[in-house]
């Protein structure tokens, strides 16, 4: 087949949540891995749900996320190749018209299923003569068109899941082509994937009974590509409250993540590991992510995703992070922070803006409000005193050490009363990073006029 292809084919009816993101990350890193190429490809086909806006969104979300396609394509573009493609399956006999109503097909299955049986389209449309269709079609009844499944059992080996049977017995037809002649998912799939040469299809557990079908449809259509093309289905992550992912809930977005401050390696890493045999610890980069990539790895277990486990895993990572890793992201916010600084405060960020908040404490105009409990004017007085002899040089070791003995011995106090009263009065928050550190950003001016509020 050449060169090694897969694909991330998101359709843009909504934005991306994590469930889409995984989908997205392990295609791109088993494509770094295997030296294969990464398509995008849009599946637009709905015309009513799908939004310019939406697509808008999956390319920047991708961005964000450090996903790199080699090649975008929309399935709207298309429509042409989708019908040669059911005009080949017609000439065949594997593409049939059914002129059965919505009510109509939903009383047989009720029915069906109310005497013990699988819901399967009986096929009566397969019975029925020209003369039938003609009357049909004469009173306006537009067809839909299903596709013929042959009964005996689809096997393939699949790389996640071992070796699959599906039975075919218990599968309707699938329909490929709707009243309104647009094209479903699984024809247009089956379609893109023969065109573009796709090797090696990565998705979600959820599409285990499509792989059956397409796996038919592609024998149909390219008789020797369907022992060509490998599959790997993974099991679907589950909120850990039970609730399913939905780009309609609006589940996680990645959206919602990035602007809460969730970095996207820290979330590309708690992505490709939850549930793996890899250890949940963050990886530091890109590199590292891709070196440690093996699809055997993926547990058959479904996994649990809680939000909460995903905030203290970015906490860690941005406790790891170089300041290479974050210095993008942080321009992006318009700031522009030094190694030192991103030093001096990484450890006591949780989130992307919590860079942001330590950087308006360091070098804003920002003034906060007096706790409660009020600093006693002496203590302030005394603080303001020590500043404004002191010289503007906070970097140097010894500045902080004459400036606590000096302010000390105004003040009596000592040890907790007097550093946890200082970093109040000059950061407005109870902990944070070494206060000897953050003076030597925040600079005199700034330490007197939070001294006088």
């Amino acid at each position: 087949m050449g060169t090694k292809r897969v694909r991330f084919a998101p359709s843009p009816t909504g934005l991306l949540h994590v469930g889409n993101a995984r989908a997205a990350l392990l295609n791109f890193l088993y494509a770094l891995h295997e030296g294969a190429q990464f398509f995008l490809r849009i599946d637009d086909t709905d015309a009513e749900r799908s939004k310019p806006e939406f697509v808008d969104a999956i390319q920047r979300d991708l961005t964000w996320l450090g996903v790199v396609w080699d090649r975008i394509d929309f399935q709207s573009a298309r429509l042409s190749q989708y019908a040669a493609a059911a005009e080949q399956l017609r000439s065949i006999g594997r593409l049939y018209p059914c002129y059965e109503t919505p009510e109509e097909l939903a009383f047989q299955r009720k029915s069906l299923l109310a005497q013990g049986k699988p819901p399967v389209y009986n096929r009566a449309a397969l019975t029925l003569s020209s003369e039938a269709r003609n009357r049909f079609e004469r009173s306006g009844h537009v067809p839909h068109w299903r596709f013929l499944l042959h009964k005996e059992p689809v096997r393939w080996d699949d790389r996640i899941y071992g070796v699959r049977t599906f039975e075919g017995t218990y599968a309707s037809d699938p329909v490929l082509i709707r009243a309104d002649g647009v094209p479903v998912y699984t024809l247009a799939s089956v379609v893109d994937d023969l065109e573009f040469g796709i090797s090696c299809v990565i998705r979600g557990a959820d599409h285990i009974a499509n792989t059956a079908v397409q796996i038919q449809l592609l024998e149909a259509l390219h008789p020797t590509y369907a022992s060509r093309i490998s599959w790997a289905h993974y099991p679907l992550f589950r909120m850990r409250s039970g609730e399913e992912l939905s780009k309609r809930a609006g589940s996680m977005s990645l959206q919602s993540l990035r602007e809460e401050g969730i970095h996207p390696l820290a979330l590309g890493s708690f992505l490709a590991k939850l549930g793996t045999s890899e250890t949940l610890v963050p990886s530091l980069s890109l590199a590292d992510l891709v070196a440690r990539f093996d699809l055997s790895k993926i547990n058959l277990a479904e996994a649990q995703f809680d939000p909460q486990d995903l905030y203290r895993f970015n906490r860690h990572a941005l406790s790891l992070l170089p300041f290479e890793a974050v210095e993008a992201d942080v321009c992006r916010a318009g700031m522009n922070i030094s190694p030192e600084f991103w030093q001096a405060i990484q450890e006591n960020v949780a989130s992307l803006r919590d860079i942001a908040r330590w950087h308006e404490i360091c070098f804003g105009d920002v003034s906060f409000p007096r706790v409660l409990q009020e600093e006693d004017p002496v203590f302030l007085k005394a603080c303001l005193h020590c500043v404004e002899r002191m010289p503007d040089t906070w970097a140097d070791p010894g500045m902080w050490e004459h400036f606590v003995k000096e302010l000390s011995q105004s003040t009596g106090r000592q040890g907790r009363p007097l550093f946890h009263s200082l970093r109040r009065i000059l950061t407005g928050q109870e902990t944070g990073p070494e206060l000897r550190v953050l003076l030597s950003f925040m600079g005199n001016a700034r330490m007197v006029t939070r001294i006088k509020g």
